[in-house]
């Protein structure tokens, strides 16, 4: 009886080693999650709204954070991390439309602190540069990375 308690143990043992190494690589081949795929795209156009035309980078951030979060395998991330990382470069320089308030929170103060800031555009454009090498948005964020290497 011990012995088939031990082979049992021994076999959920293999097994979950097995099954945890299934789940955690990726399959290149495996399809795009539609309802995910979707939701990040409308993120990114809302995303691209504020940016361009209404310039409130800190709305950008909070739509980018959001996507990243539930979807970083989002076919167009490369774009939402460029225009995230430029939302923080302008945010740094006190730059678009939405100003931090007196009132402020200690958490958004310590957000939206230019240091950080410049900190989390570098993270984003160097993710860009890295991770999508044939972004188009590649030579703009590598143009800005130098920028921000000269402000330190």
């Amino acid at each position: 009886m011990k012995k088939a308690f031990l082979f049992f143990g021994l076999f959920l043992s293999v097994f979950a080693f097995a099954a945890g190494g299934a789940f955690a690589q990726k399959d290149p081949q495996m399809p795009v999650d539609p309802i995910l795929e979707a939701d990040a795209k409308h993120n990114l156009e809302v995303a691209q709204n504020y940016f361009k035309l209404k310039k409130a980078y800190r709305a950008v951030l909070l739509r980018f954070e959001e996507t990243f979060a539930a979807y970083p395998d989002f076919s167009k991330m490369d774009e939402f991390l460029y225009i995230a990382g430029m939302s923080s470069y302008y945010l740094a320089d006190n730059k678009g439309q939405q100003k931090l308030l007196p009132t402020a929170t200690e958490d958004d103060k310590k957000k939206y602190d230019p240091a950080k800031l410049r900190e989390d555009a570098k993270m984003y454009l160097t993710m860009v540069v890295e991770k999508y090498p044939n972004s188009k948005f590649r030579n703009d964020a590598e143009k800005t990375l130098k920028a921000l290497g000269k402000d330190k």
